[in-house]
């Protein structure tokens, strides 16, 4: 799904892909609900949606495994918006003393993701007459504190952000009627374990609540944090054994470390108008990467952790409208960015990690469209090669590098180093000097 672009028209939000035999029409939703689907071109189930939504709608706990863009986020924002339609609140309001008292909670692991799933809460929900705010840590701490103070019927946030509120009192999480757990798996590898578990001890218990989780993958931890905090959930997987979305194209260059960035320049040089996402493992090489991308006529830039909140949520804003053509991104990017028409998505590095690699090349072929990923296996990386074709199920059909994948490159200028840069009008080198004659 999409979001509001920033005039606060509505964006056609594109069905995922994989239709089902279920229309929503047919199932147990508010009329409200179904009049925002019908807004938007929702007509029929994903498989994933079909499955869990009337379980859901039941009040049944699901734990639900499906690939990225199939519509996990729509199904349980759906639930939970139906949820809280039906609640009768006259017995509780909004407010304990001076907190806000949420009804409805949505955890997810990234910055990015937590926004996107605000995004579209504020689709389908529009006719709702219902309020939602969105929390995560770096950026408008003081706009964020005061919105998640006031009446909220739904609170999506960061775990961090989320905690670092709930110890000030600025909400309680004692009237949560429903609660989501996205990305699980993703809670587990960046270390939010204690986090979650922190706030699920302070929700009411199972038996009170609906619940829902959803992974990309199911694994042991994951099903141990389902059974320990849900209440008898029903597990759904969608095609688990197919890792990779049917619509995206995979490619392998065998390329040596000294040739990836030519070999990068020619790929992208192919494409008319592309746009695309290169990862990479490390910091250092993304930037090395812009440099010599914006030297080759590529307007490029770089997205990785310690890129400020505000500065990268305006790259994310210029790449979504077509303003940016390549995000050049460590895996900081690879969950919760749903960016419709992203072509093409190069692994420059072979991820270290699995799963890791379906993530990077599921932001490409989302919501039922094709794509292509290519993969660099150089000397330094290939040694995962062989456990990510065993992870996938296949091997990744081999391209040769021709020359014609290998222009000639215009090298960037090196940049000025900081110490030699001018300060209060003069430079480091003609201060050492005076220094000398005093």
């Amino acid at each position: 799904m999409q979001d509001l672009d920033n005039r606060g028209g509505q964006k056609k939000v594109p069905e995922a892909s994989g239709k089902s035999a279920l229309s929503f029409s047919e199932l147990d939703l508010d009329e409200r609900l179904t009049r925002a689907l019908s807004d938007v071109g929702f007509s029929s189930c994903t498989p994933i949606q079909a499955e869990t939504l009337p379980l859901l709608l039941n009040g049944t706990d699901v734990a639900g495994q499906a690939q990225t863009g199939t519509g996990k986020t729509a199904a349980y924002l759906l639930a939970m918006l139906n949820t809280l339609l039906k609640d009768d609140i006259s017995k509780v309001g909004f407010f304990k003393g001076e907190k806000s008292l949420p009804r409805g909670l949505v955890v997810a692991p990234t910055r990015e993701l937590a926004i996107q799933i605000y995004n579209d809460l504020e689709v389908l929900g529009k006719n709702a007459n219902l309020s939602y705010a969105l929390v995560y840590g770096g950026i408008d701490y003081e706009t964020q504190k005061i919105k998640a103070s006031q009446k909220v019927d739904i609170l999506i946030g960061t775990p961090g952000r989320l905690i670092d509120f709930f110890k000030q009192g600025i909400f309680s999480l004692k009237n949560v009627k429903a609660l989501v757990l996205d990305e699980a798996d993703r809670m587990f590898d960046l270390g939010f374990i204690k986090d979650l578990r922190f706030l699920l001890r302070r929700v009411p218990a199972p038996s009170k609540r609906l619940t829902m989780l959803f992974s990309a993958t199911l694994s042991f931890r994951v099903n141990e944090l389902a059974y320990e905090h849900m209440n008898n959930p029903h597990t759904v997987r969608i095609k688990p054994d197919q890792r990779i979305a049917e619509k995206i194209e995979q490619k392998l260059y065998h390329v040596a470390s000294s040739e990836k960035i030519k070999l990068l320049v020619g790929i992208l040089q192919g494409f008319e108008n592309v746009r695309a996402i290169v990862f990479v493992n490390t910091k250092r090489t993304g930037t090395t990467l812009v440099r010599f991308l914006k030297a080759n006529g590529c307007h490029a830039r770089a997205l990785s952790g310690d890129v400020a909140q505000d500065k990268r949520q305006k790259l994310i804003q210029d790449f979504k409208e077509g303003r940016l053509d390549v995000v050049v991104a460590t895996d900081v990017a690879a969950r919760g960015l749903h960016i419709p028409g992203v072509e093409l998505v190069i692994n420059y590095d072979l991820p270290q990690n699995n799963e890791d690699y379906v993530h990077r090349i599921g932001r490409t072929a989302r919501a039922g469209a094709s794509g292509s990923a290519v993969s660099f296996a150089c000397e330094e990386f290939v040694f995962s090669l062989e456990d990510i074709e065993e992870y996938i199920g296949m091997k990744i059909p081999v391209s040769s590098v021709e020359e014609s994948l290998m222009p000639d490159l215009k090298v960037p200028e090196k940049p000025e180093h900081r110490s030699l840069k001018k300060k209060d009008g003069f430079s480091k080198k003609n201060h050492s000097r005076s220094k000398k004659k005093l």
